[in-house]
């Protein structure tokens, strides 16, 4: 191998890392994200989001699987400084293997949210999606993953 192919190959393999310097999670509960969109909401955030209400959020959506002795196929975790990052990750094998299964995935928790007190304080709970309760909540990026190979990033304005 020339000089210029080892130095070619050296600058290639550290592109990942490059990319997953400005996402700390990339690497360890998902791979390095494959697509990203933006999605801009047009609710405000409400004013008494928290991270103590995000992180309740994520427990109480566990709860609810657990106590419908239900195993839905994927873990939900708030991470970043203010818990300001939504995480999903798939945990069985296939379920939500391409980007439209994790669109999928997301467009079923939208009726988990309209569920929820904080959801019913806005006009029109119908119109809204998950990723307007994502804003509203105060989640600013949603990483959807099938825990293997895909993983979906949205930045949440």
């Amino acid at each position: 191998m020339t000089i210029g192919r080892l130095v070619l190959f050296a600058c290639l393999s550290l592109l990942p890392l490059a990319a997953q310097a400005t996402d700390l999670h990339a690497g360890y509960y998902y791979p390095t994200p494959q697509t990203q969109e933006v999605y801009v909401s047009e609710i405000d955030m409400a004013p008494d989001a928290t991270e103590a209400s995000r992180a309740a959020f994520v427990v109480g959506l566990a709860a609810q699987q657990l106590d419908q002795n239900h195993d839905a196929g994927y873990h939900l975790f708030a991470k970043g400084g203010q818990l300001q990052k939504l995480i999903i990750v798939g945990t069985t094998a296939g379920r939500y293997d391409t980007l439209y299964r994790l669109r999928a995935l997301l467009a079923s928790l939208t009726s988990r949210a309209r569920a929820t007190p904080l959801f019913a304080q806005v006009d029109r709970p119908q119109d809204l999606n998950f990723l307007d309760f994502c804003k509203l909540m105060g989640f600013t990026q949603v990483t959807v993953s099938d825990g293997d190979k895909i993983a979906h990033q949205i930045k949440v304005r």
